[in-house]
This record gives C-alpha cells, sequence and structure tokens, in this order.
C-alpha cells in the first residue's frame, strides 16, 4: 500500500532530507514548537517522529534541564540524529508511534514535529500518546497546512503534474500536506480521550539557498523518490531539473524565499 511506503525513509534520504529540506522547511517550525515546549517546563518529554532530529535539537536548546526521549519508527533517521548529537539531555529510541514502548504516565509532555500525518492509524497514535502522559500533561504537534498554503511544495506538485500528466506522483498530498483538517484532527484527539484542543495557525518563510534545493529535498529526499522511479526508472535526474525549473520561474535563479503555513495543536490528557 502507498500508505505504507510513505512511512520509510531508508538508504540515502535521510541525509538528502535534512540538508536540502531541514534547514528550509522545517527548522522554522521547529523553534516555535521548542518555544512552546519550553513555556510548559516538562521534567521528562516525549518526541515521536523525531526524523534526523531538527526539532529535537531545538527542543534540547529550549529545555537544557528536561530529560528528552526521542523516537522514531525508522532507525536510519535515528542514527543520522545521533550522529548530529542534539544535546546531552537525549536518549534515542527506536519505536513505533501506534505502540510506544512506555509505561502509563512517564512523561510530562509530547512533542511531534509534521509526524502524526504518517500514522496509519491517527486515533490509535493519539491513543498511544495520551496512555504515557501524565495526568495533566500535554501533547504538542503540528500539520501542514494545505498544499495550496506552502509554496515549494505546490511548485513541485504542479511540476510532478506536468511531467506526469497520467499519474502524477501523490506523495506530498496524499500524505505530509494531506492531513490538514482542523475539524478531523480535532475529532480523532477527542476520540482518543483528548480535551482542551487549541490550535493555531502560523505563517512562516521558508529560505532555500538555491532553487534547487527544494527540488532534490523533496524529488530524492522523501518518499516521492520511489513513485518518481516507478513512473520512470532512469528519470530521477530529469525530474529533479524540472522541478528546480518550475522552482526558479516562479520564485528566481538565486537563493528562494517562499510561504509556509501549518497549523499547530495543543491538547491536554483528558
Amino acid at each position: 500500500m502507498a500508505e505504507q511506503v510513505d512511512r520509510i525513509f531508508a538508504g540515502s534520504i535521510p541525509e538528502i532530507y535534512d540538508r536540502y529540506l531541514g534547514p528550509v522547511i522545517f527548522e522554522p517550525y521547529a523553534a516555535d514548537l521548542a518555544a512552546r515546549a519550553k513555556a510548559l517546563a516538562p521534567r521528562r518529554l516525549l518526541e515521536i517522529a523525531a526524523g534526523t532530529g531538527i526539532a529535537t535539537s531545538a527542543l534540547a536548546a529550549a529545555l537544557p534541564l528536561s530529560e528528552i526521549v526521542a523516537t522514531d519508527l525508522n532507525q536510519a533517521m535515528l542514527d543520522l540524529a545521533a550522529r548530529k548529537a542534539a544535546g546531552a539531555n537525549v536518549a534515542w529510541r527506536q519505536a513505533d508511534g501506534l505502540a510506544l514502548p512506555f509505561e502509563d504516565s512517564s512523561f510530562d509532555l509530547a512533542a511531534c514535529q509534521f509526524g502524526v500525518m504518517f500514522f496509519p492509524d491517527r486515533v490509535q497514535g493519539f491513543r498511544e500518546v495520551r496512555r504515557v502522559l501524565k495526568p495533566g500533561g500535554r501533547y504538542l504537534f503540528n500539520v501542514w497546512a494545505d498544499v495550496g498554503a506552502n509554496d515549494f511544495a505546490q511548485a513541485a506538485t504542479l511540476a510532478l503534474e506536468a511531467r506526469f500528466p497520467d499519474d502524477p506522483p501523490r506523495f506530498l498530498m496524499r500524505t505530509p500536506y494531506g492531513h490538514h483538517n482542523i475539524a478531523h484532527l480535532t475529532r480523532d484527539l477527542a476520540a482518543a480521550g483528548f480535551a482542551d484542543v487549541e490550535v493555531e495557525t502560523v505563517e512562516k518563510t521558508g529560505r532555500a539557498a538555491s532553487f534547487r534545493d527544494p527540488a532534490i529535498g523533496f524529488c530524492q529526499g522523501s518518499p516521492l523518490r520511489a513513485e518518481i522511479e516507478a513512473r520512470d526508472p532512469a528519470g530521477l535526474a530529469a525530474t529533479i531539473d524540472a522541478v528546480a525549473e518550475a522552482l526558479a520561474e516562479r520564485f528566481g535563479r538565486g537563493p528562494i524565499e517562499g510561504r509556509l503555513r501549518a497549523h499547530v495543536f495543543s491538547a491536554a490528557r483528558g
């Protein structure tokens, strides 16, 4: 199933993801999430879907006296994150967000940066977070708004539709940018037992040193790569060139800037 493939970040993908997408679209929201976590002053924090440690680094810097346990389904992502040495207060652990290997009521706060969109059963993922939170604990997470509100992803999507008109790759729209419905997410949180749900839509500016960086990041540093190669086994480089050209035409041929938009949730263990 496509949804299962969407969860696989292996091989060269973690390094490319971290280098070409990390500074451009993820770091601005990592800083935002860390500031929100700092205001809650947790003694013990669980990070879910930590990936290559982009948010982990921000959390560790903001909360130097907190114990942070950073988890991800993909060991290759965690291996890269650990090499980056996010902080002395961070412990790394491979874990499935649908079956967390922790005792009940173990953490004061849970955080997840752009990860809940990858859960095949979102309500179960929320239930697991609630289970490991202490009474009064909160869950902070963010999700991307729709692809049309995120300039680089939109430009890439349109370029892929032009290159593969009969069967365009849909990873971006299906998964990272496909779970932006605030009402649905709030409903799923309530179904999992969360209460006092707060949502804020946050806009940032993404900045890339080159118009090619987002093209490489999306096409080669995500599961989108498998979709491209399934349609054109020898066409990855040409597809990156096509996406890069679309970005250059829209944003310019030097360093580029684009709008980012995400929804940030805070929910209390009910």
